[in-house]
């Protein structure tokens, strides 16, 4: 048996990858900036993309998500196709438009912290931004896949 183990160990395609899992943090502040602009995953990592809402103004007025838009999504288009479906201070991001993402986290406001896990898609970049109303024009990162 341990013959038969070690032949079938020998003779697995090494072009097989074992998947990792990626930890990533990315904070957002009152001045509408991410604290990371871009990150680098591998394809087929698993994400855990934790995003915190590092600001003191209120979610009302300053809150904050973190959405990953699907390859070749601009993050500046789809704020204005975010808008233009109706996003607004308690809903950032309306049910139309989710199709365009990889995933999202919920609005945050201050000092709130959430998790995401998600699987890298193919080699590429991918854009993540802010869908509170106007955010978008300066919250706004890349996601790296190799």
């Amino acid at each position: 048996m341990k013959i038969f183990s070690l032949l079938l160990l020998l003779i697995t395609p090494s072009f097989i990858i074992h998947a990792e899992v990626k930890k990533i943090t990315v904070t957002g502040n009152d001045t509408m900036q991410f604290d990371l602009k871009s990150f680098e995953v591998k394809a087929g990592d698993t994400v855990e993309l934790t995003f915190k809402n590092v600001g003191k103004i209120p979610k009302i007025a300053m809150g904050h998500n973190l959405v990953v838009l699907k390859k070749g999504i601009s993050a500046v288009a789809f704020g204005q196709k975010a808008m233009g479906a109706g996003a607004n201070a308690t809903n950032a991001l309306p049910d139309s438009v989710k199709g365009d993402t990889i995933a999202s986290t919920k609005l945050l406001g201050p000092d709130e912290i959430e998790t995401i896990t998600f699987t890298a898609p193919e080699a590429g970049d991918y854009e993540y931004v802010c869908t509170f109303p106007g955010h978008f024009a300066l919250m706004r990162g890349v996601m790296k896949v190799n």
